[in-house]
């Protein structure tokens, strides 16, 4: 689990979420005019290039008048998980606060500001074997009867994934594999440890628009 200083007035972390077109990116950025400040955005989408329609991606300009991060990191071809967002966002957050600046988190994808503030449950790295003998085995039988396995190996897991959800099911199996240990076992086993960071949440919502 990643580190951070002990909780002290420093390890402020302003975070604006709301649902796509609430407003949340100008607010921000008006904000960050104001205060000595840099932008870092929670959103699953806006981390691949040339994914801008329907992302409300900051312009160029305003990208040159206050920095960004974790924008445009990667290509659409590429994989980008939680835990990578979770460590690209502190190491983002700890260079911000060294430069004497508080870090603002833009975004609406709420289970990674969950991640940053409840802290993660560390699980075993992907198994590339195991995920093509579990995709082999789905053309076989169908994701169906892979997701009836799980209910017997993990209910709770079950009754969260759904059967059309092929890539948590498939992860919910390769855990098993891995370690014989369900996923809901794991996390119960690993509590998660959460940032010492002091996070002071704004959540917009479609009737806060109105107030702007």
């Amino acid at each position: 689990m990643v580190a951070m200083a002990p909780h002290n007035e420093e390890n402020r972390v302003i975070c604006i979420m709301g649902p796509t077109g609430v407003g949340k990116s100008s607010i921000g950025f008006n904000l960050a005019q104001r205060i000595p400040s840099e932008i870092i955005s929670v959103d699953s989408a806006m981390v691949y290039r040339g994914m801008d329609i329907g992302t409300a991606k900051p312009s160029t300009t305003e990208r040159e008048l206050v920095p960004h991060h974790l924008i445009d990191i990667r290509d659409p071809s590429e994989s980008y998980s939680a835990g990578e967002f979770l460590q690209d966002a502190v190491t983002a957050i700890q260079a911000i606060v060294a430069r004497k600046k508080i870090p603002i988190l833009i975004g609406g994808t709420m289970f990674y500001f969950k991640m940053l503030q409840q802290g993660i449950t560390p699980l075993p790295t992907a198994d590339y074997a195991i995920r093509k003998k579990i995709m082999e085995e789905a053309k076989i039988i169908g994701w169906e009867a892979l997701h009836e396995r799980l209910k017997k190996i993990d209910p709770e897991a079950a009754a969260r994934i759904h059967p059309n959800d092929p890539q948590r099911l498939q992860r919910a199996l390769e855990i098993y594999e891995l370690t014989g240990f369900s996923m809901t076992s794991l996390h119960q086993k690993n509590a998660p440890s959460p940032l010492k960071l002091r996070f002071l949440n704004f959540a917009l919502t479609y009737e806060d628009r109105n107030k702007i």
